[in-house]
């Protein structure tokens, strides 16, 4: 039994009807009732309530009860949940009841006090109302005087008392009312409002009519709920005893569940909980030794009260394997000339790349039981690694997942966290696969060459047992804690550069380098798909934005200058989005770009041609770098003036550029005299070597060559020739020695705009990774030693020399 009471801060402003609703209530009939009704409220004649109305419906029948002094009808839904109750949604008999106060809350709830009058049963509804409106007919109490009624009034008031004495929530203005009632109806109305019944309970004590059957079943409850209360004090003093000062905290529990035990009922709830992990257990398809550990645990669960801080944590962990996906993954569906289409649609360019993803997919389809290498792709940002698995997943037929390895320090990201921890999960691998719902998805493991280590461990070192396909069969995740089978996950690995990862870890992957594009495939790059997916970015139509070729090359020459097509893209969005402003301001209904547009919307020229500027004096040559973003031009700079032969070297070199440098003075002072050059004059003159862009750190060795054709510029007072550039290492010797990066460097050497590159006779195998378009327009020669270079290098052919 309980009580009830109102204490609210209201806002008793009078309600406005809405107007067409007024007018429909005007010409309600005289036996017409508004009815309001509730979903798990039932309103007892005698007894005052506050209800809260939700619905637009309700509010507007109190609101027209009220203006039209009339009481309403309170009738309880059948199903809850129903929004819109029709007449059959409702029972058929209620409680007229009268509107006391019409409340509105501060957060615009609106409450009505009730108080119920008599019950009435539900004759017809009638339409064309915007609430529900009924003819009814009241239902008066009799006042039936016999024995039995006597008898079953003075029983029921005995065992209300008892109850209220037992009740901890129970009030004395409750107690005093049930001693001073007199009427046998009231009082087993008054009894079943405050009883702790369900409203079905309720509803069926509104129902007895018959004033002999209601009294049974008011006393019939209130008996039931008297043996629960006498149960309850028993079991509380016995649990006292038992809970030690710890364990008080769970008292409540511990009773709840002594309670069920004495009446032979079980929490239904927890029971269909555990019915449905059974279950899920059972469907997973688990291992046998997996299915065996999570039945043990799901053991210990049973026994664990749904409060404790263990039981949330056995059940996230067994919720985590039943997550994780056990059964055998489906056959892949190839088809390789899908496949070639596939890649060929999303990524132009990159012939060897595709070849080789061909080859990697044709052996799956022959082989699918086969342990496939793990793929890294390596190349500079912007060039489509990450799209390039999408790809992979899609002409396999499988689910795409993405975890990002930038900036990892902490093994237990890899491996997962054991479960003694707060908060422990399982590590990034398994999670992804969670996420994908299949063992047999590609997962990626994007930024693997930023991976960090630290005092937690090294995420490295946890990575070698998962790329390894003979070990990731029966990988072991410290939150799992059991084995699991990565072999059928086809891993691909992303990084900038190979330098950062560790021996043993590259050394498990097949590393495939994806280059830069050249200006001609940005070119069509940014036809075929950075244009429309900017123009649909940024709210355009095709018809309203219109970029030429030209403009959209000198962003690529003028704005841009990197191994990708991020920036290329963040440039073509800001001219879209300058459109975007006109064509919205009403300036123009389409825009068509030119290259004689870009300087208002780009600003000027990022990048100029500097190559003639710097390479027209003696002491000036060209050489080529490779950077993580591209190749890019790089000018050495030497200067002499009267000294003691100092050597002084500027421009953020790098311990082995600075060696090479000293290795080119080295050798110019041998060369002396094959050059010309009087040996007194070197000794009585310092020397500077500067590489511009000082605030930009380089190092390498492949500047030697460069640096070498400078000094002997400088000496010989020959210019370098402006339309050349060089790489490659040079010995004491005068051998000129292979070098990397030839692909990125001879593309940079035809932005900037050279004719003519000098590479090492070495070197001359990797001229067949440089597309055919650089091949086209670039003249190639093949040096062995410095004395080819310097009669290639030269503008005039120095005297002496071969």
């Amino acid at each position: 039994m309980k009580t009830e009471s109102l204490d609210l801060v209201l806002d008793e402003s009078p309600p406005q009807p809405a107007g067409e609703g007024t007018q429909q209530a005007t010409a309600m009939p005289d036996d017409g009732l508004l009815i309001v009704p509730m979903r798990n409220v039932v309103l007892f004649p005698g007894m005052i309530l506050p209800l809260t109305l939700g619905r637009e419906q309700s509010i507007l029948a109190a609101q027209q009860a009220l203006k039209l002094e009339r009481p309403v009808g309170i009738l309880l839904q059948r199903e809850p949940e129903i929004d819109r109750p029709g007449p059959d949604d409702l029972y058929g008999l209620g409680t007229v009841a009268n509107i006391l106060r019409y409340l509105t809350l501060p957060d615009d709830t609106h409450v009505i006090v009730c108080q119920g009058v008599q019950r009435f049963r539900v004759i017809e509804y009638l339409s064309g109302y915007p609430s529900p409106v009924v003819r009814f007919a009241g239902i008066d109490d009799l006042n039936v005087a016999n024995n039995e009624v006597t008898a079953r009034f003075i029983q029921l008031k005995e065992r209300a008392l008892q109850v209220l004495q037992l009740e901890p929530q129970a009030s004395l203005e409750v107690s005093a009312a049930v001693r001073g009632i007199g009427s046998p109806g009231a009082l087993a109305d008054l009894i079943a409002g405050f009883l702790e019944i369900g409203p079905n309970e309720k509803q069926a004590v509104l129902e007895a009519v018959d004033l002999v059957r209601r009294l049974d079943l008011v006393l019939d409850y209130l008996l039931r709920r008297l043996e629960v209360l006498k149960l309850s004090r028993e079991i509380d003093e016995r649990t006292k005893a038992s809970i030690d000062e710890r364990q008080r905290h769970f008292l409540l529990l511990e009773q709840l569940k002594s309670i069920q035990k004495e009446l032979g009922e079980e929490d239904e709830g927890s029971s269909a909980e555990l019915a449905e992990l059974h279950k899920a257990i059972a469907e997973a398809q688990m291992p046998e030794e997996v299915a065996r550990h999570a039945g043990k645990e799901l053991k210990r669960l049973e026994r664990m009260q749904d409060g404790s801080a263990e039981y949330s944590m056995i059940r996230a962990y067994i919720d985590c394997l039943i997550e994780l996906p056990w059964k055998p993954p489906e056959a892949d569906r190839i088809d390789i000339g899908e496949a070639r289409r596939m890649l060929d649609a999303d990524h132009f360019g990159l012939e060897q790349v595709k070849k080789r993803i061909i080859e990697f997919l044709a052996v799956r389809k022959l082989n699918p039981e086969g342990h496939g290498p793990i793929l890294c792709f390596v190349g500079p940002p912007g060039v489509g690694k990450t799209s390039l698995g999408q790809s992979i997943a899609k002409a396999l037929g499988r689910k795409f997942v993405r975890t990002s390895l930038g900036g990892v320090h902490d093994e237990a990201e890899i491996r997962g966290h054991r479960r003694t921890y707060i908060g422990a999960l399982p590590g990034n691998i398994l999670q992804a696969i969670r996420k994908a719902g299949s063992r047999g998805c590609v997962l990626m493991l994007d930024e693997i060459d930023k991976l960090g280590s630290g005092i937690q461990g090294d995420p490295s070192a946890a990575l070698l047992e998962v790329l390894d396909p003979e070990q990731n069969n029966s990988f072991r995740d410290n939150y799992l804690a059991l084995p699991y089978d990565l072999s059928s996950v086809l891993f691909i690995t992303t990084a900038n550069v190979l330098d950062n990862i560790p021996g043993p870890l590259a050394d498990r992957m097949e590393i495939i380098h994806l280059p830069g594009y050249t200006q001609e495939e940005k070119l069509e790059i940014a036809r075929r798909y950075l244009v429309g997916r900017q123009i649909a970015r940024n709210g355009l139509q095709a018809g309203q934005f219109e970029i030429t070729d030209a403009a959209l090359m000198a962003i690529i020459r003028d704005y841009t200058r990197e191994a990708g097509v991020r920036s290329l893209e963040r440039e073509i969005g800001a001219v879209c989005r300058r459109a975007a402003v006109n064509i919205a301001e009403g300036g123009a209904s389409s825009v068509r770009v030119d290259e004689c547009d870009l300087a208002p919307i780009l600003g000027p020229c990022k990048f100029d041609n500097e190559v003639a500027l710097r390479t027209g004096m003696p002491g000036v040559a060209t050489g080529l770098a490779w950077t993580p973003v591209g190749g890019d031009i790089l000018f050495i700079e030497s200067g002499r003036t009267p000294g003691d032969g100092k050597l002084t070297l500027t421009g953020q070199l790098g311990d082995v550029m600075k060696e090479s440098a000293q290795a080119a003075l080295t050798l110019m002072k041998t060369r002396a005299s094959s050059l010309g050059i009087d040996s007194v004059d070197l000794e009585k003159c310092n020397i500077h070597i500067h590489v511009p862009a000082g605030a930009i750190p380089k190092d390498g060795p492949s500047a030697g060559v460069a640096m070498f054709i400078s000094l002997a510029s400088l000496f010989v007072d020959r210019a370098v020739r402006s339309d050349t550039a060089m790489t490659g290492e040079i010995s004491l010797r005068g051998l000129v020695l292979p070098v990397g990066g030839i692909k990125e460097k001879v593309l940079a050497a035809m932005r900037a705009g050279i004719r003519r590159v000098l590479l090492p006779e070495r070197n001359r195998r990797d001229l067949e990774d440089v597309p055919a378009g650089a091949r086209e327009k670039l003249e190639f020669v093949f040096i062995e030693n410095v004395d080819d270079a310097i009669a290639n290098a030269m503008e005039t052919q120095l005297a002496g020399t071969p």
